[in-house]
């Protein structure tokens, strides 16, 4: 039997290292999900839209140029009021066109839109830099649920082969008269457990394929797995709240919701603009002409240029102007407990991550050694059912004891390397490099 398995056992080797050769990694999948995933190119756009605040913002401190024209035809009658009465008739053309240039030279509310424009970019950029350290957890995350559930669907198969094995040999031992039958009953119930397993298991590893294609938008025949026996490191710096206090500053989340403070700010300033007065230059120059009426035996053509200083000075406006600076002081406070939420959360969410990755660590040891202990006992408990101290459902209990464990470590392993991404998430770190470091871990 244990040569069976390891006949087994090694067939699967090759054949795994046969299709590795070829398998897709971490980093070929996350540049397929950066030009597929649509959620990423929703964020990529609502950048560029972002990046349109700034020249928006300026555009209030740049001169403002218009053109107008016009053309006009004239049919009048004119009845003089004289004795007697006279009808003058007129038919003409009037036509003109006129060039306007308005230069803002003192609007605080301009100035603040500008500045406004420039912090919004700044969130902008944030927020797209989140979304990219959002789509890497995403990948990783999508990544090794398939070679979970690729491992969970191997560990089910050896699994079942192992029980089939041993179902034949109880039924070999109920013939010659060595064991019950209660040792067959027990090792084909095992055995259909474990078809209804495995069946669970195949099932499982399409849904877990399907989500990776919905990122990359292909599906990869096959994906490079995790080295054996790969050792993890622990987080730098091993210490939790220097990790919180870099979250605290750094997360992403957090950079936006400053930049929602400073623009809550400038918001601010912008309405207690409006008491102020405003000055601008505005300079025009056009011309019109009538056309030559051979009744009224006239047409003139004009020309005007004029250049001057507008000033306006806002008296009452029903109260709107303060209401509006009242408002923006309610949404600045609005924006500061935000801020201060945000940094909370930050701390919170590099506490959990650091604790994903140092309890992750000390699982993987602690399965690493369990394995080795499930390794033995089933060892044990076959050769005590070959010499007869063990019966049929110790050995059936070892077996599940260290497939069980052996898809617990690989789950631990997993589990950790994305605790590893989510906590560089937290501080505002996470890179391609960090993804790269985890693609070595490969083969």
């Amino acid at each position: 039997m244990k040569k069976t398995l390891s006949v087994l056992l090694s067939g699967m080797f090759l054949v795994a290292s046969a299709e590795m050769a070829s398998a897709a990694d971490l980093l070929a999948v996350y540049r397929d999900a950066a030009a597929y995933d649509a959620q990423f190119a929703a964020a990529r756009a609502s950048l560029d839209a972002g990046r349109e605040k700034l020249p928006q913002g300026r555009a209030g401190l740049l001169p403002n140029i218009g053109l107008s024209a016009n053309t006009t035809w004239n049919d009048t009658d004119s009845t003089t009021r004289t004795n007697p009465a006279r009808t003058i008739s007129g038919q003409y053309n009037s036509n003109g066109w006129t060039a306007n240039l308005t230069q803002p030279l003192f609007r605080w509310q301009n100035w603040a839109s500008y500045r406004q424009g420039d912090l919004a970019v700044a969130v902008a950029e944030a927020q797209f830099a989140a979304a990219t350290q959002d789509l890497m957890v995403r990948v990783a995350q999508a990544y090794f649920d398939v070679l979970l559930a690729q491992e969970t669907l191997a560990t089910a198969g050896a699994q079942k082969t192992a029980i089939a094995e041993q179902l034949a040999a109880a039924k070999r031992n109920f013939e010659v008269g060595t064991a019950t039958i209660t040792d067959t009953h027990e090792a084909q119930a095992r055995y259909d457990l474990a078809v209804a397993t495995e069946i669970a298991a195949d099932s499982d590893l399409t849904v877990k394929r399907q989500a990776l294609r919905v990122l990359m938008g292909k599906e990869p025949d096959t994906l490079k797995r995790l080295k054996s026996g790969t050792e993890i490191g622990r987080p730098q710096p091993d210490d939790m709240a220097k990790w919180a206090e870099t979250a605290e500053s750094g997360n992403l989340t957090v950079a936006q919701a400053q930049g929602a403070l400073e623009i809550a700010g400038q918001e601010v300033s912008k309405q207690r603009g409006g008491h102020l007065p405003t000055l601008d230059l505005v300079a025009s120059y056009g011309k019109s002409g009538t056309g030559y009426s051979p009744t009224l035996g006239t047409g003139v053509d004009t020309t005007t240029g004029t250049v001057g200083m507008q000033l306006a000075v806002p008296i009452f406006a029903g109260g709107a102007v303060s209401s509006k600076d009242r408002e923006a002081v309610a949404l600045r406070e609005k924006a500061l407990a935000d801020l201060e939420n945000a940094r909370r959360l930050a701390a919170l969410g590099a506490r959990q991550a650091y604790l994903g990755v140092t309890s992750g660590l000390s699982q993987v040891k602690a399965y690493e050694a369990a394995l080795a202990s499930s390794q033995s006992a089933l060892d044990s408990n076959k050769l005590g059912y070959e010499v007869g101290i063990r019966i049929n459902i110790d050995v059936l209990n070892a077996q599940s004891q260290l497939y069980d464990t052996r898809q617990k470590l690989m789950k631990a392993r997993l589990d950790t390397l994305v605790a590893q991404l989510k906590l560089k998430q937290a501080a505002g770190n996470l890179t391609d490099g960090d993804l790269a470091a985890i693609n070595a871990l490969l083969e």
